[in-house]
């Protein structure tokens, strides 16, 4: 029996193997979420360099700027911020290597935010949660890809209030191709059909669109980035256009409660932005998981059918 044949055969072995890839994909969203930023603000400043340049034939003055080194999601290997010693397969472990070192660097003794096991902890319980909801097959793999996606951009908009287009983009293709390629399931929640999908993309990216365009039209301000349209046409492309209002009435309830707290403990004025994008995502995943339910289950109130 193939390791494929077991995990199809064994729902229970199948969530465990989820678990522990989660785990280690977690490890790297850990890298994603730290260096996608980077490497976006150091392309910004290569391109406003570009722009300073002399014009063709002119005398320069001044020396072009050396080559800055290599720096993507591979290059140059992990690192201790403090002391930069390389971190070793060892101590890359997920989870368990943070518990090991208690915290602290191998090298050095620096501290080690909470935040990466967390993250690594995070996305394992999520995929072991979406292997048990989707089962063995293509759609579980989707889902996987959804969630981890949507973890990588729930931190990255904490961090720095983006949402890079080199993950929202390829989002929105990797929903069109799950409905376009795979097989629709009645009763579950992905694939969704192929015209569900292209609406739900569509309308997810001009919905958001709009109400940016009429809030920036009565105040004179910009009430969200063009990073949550593109979220939100992702979400819409994976699980259609019915799903978007669900998922954008429930981040903005969310969103709303989190600010008020925010602004209530921390003292925060009501113009300091807070990032809607972690809520979009969170309220996106849930509707991934039981949107249907959860839809059904209103409209009943009703003696309405989904």
């Amino acid at each position: 029996m193939t390791l494929l044949d077991a995990l199809a055969a064994s729902p229970t072995f199948f969530i465990l193997a989820s678990l522990v890839l989660g785990l280690v994909v977690g490890s790297f969203l850990n890298v994603v979420i730290y260096r996608v930023p980077v490497m976006l603000e150091r392309e910004w400043r290569e391109q406003c360099s570009q722009l300073g340049q002399e014009p063709a034939g002119s005398e320069p003055t001044a020396p072009p700027p050396a080559p800055a080194p290599r720096f993507n999601l591979i290059v140059p290997r992990s690192s201790c911020p403090r002391c930069k010693a390389p971190i070793t397969a060892l101590q890359n472990i997920p989870v368990i290597s943070y518990l090991l070192l208690r915290g602290r660097c191998a090298s050095c003794g620096a501290p080690i935010s909470a935040r990466y096991p967390l993250i690594e902890a995070l996305t394992g319980v999520l995929s072991a949660l979406v292997a048990w909801k989707f089962g063995y097959g293509a759609a579980a793999l989707a889902a996987l890809l959804l969630t981890w996606f949507l973890i990588a951009l729930t931190f990255i908009d904490v961090d720095t209030q983006l949402l890079p287009d080199s993950l929202t983009l390829p989002l929105v293709w990797l929903g069109l191709g799950t409905s376009a390629f795979l097989a629709t399931n009645p009763g579950a929640s992905l694939p969704v059909p192929l015209y569900d999908s292209v609406v739900g993309a569509m309308a997810g990216y001009l919905s958001l669109w709009s109400v940016y365009q009429l809030f920036k039209l009565l105040t004179g301000k910009e009430g969200m980035g063009y990073g949550d349209f593109k979220l939100l046409g992702a979400i819409g492309a994976f699980l259609g256009w019915r799903m978007l209002l669900p998922t954008v009435l429930g981040a903005a309830a969310v969103g709303a409660v989190v600010g008020t707290v925010i602004v209530s403990l921390k003292g925060r004025g009501r113009g300091v932005p807070i990032a809607f994008g972690p809520f979009l995502s969170a309220s996106g995943w849930i509707m991934l998981m039981w949107g249907r339910e959860l839809l059904a289950g209103y409209l009943g109130l009703f003696g309405l059918h989904a």
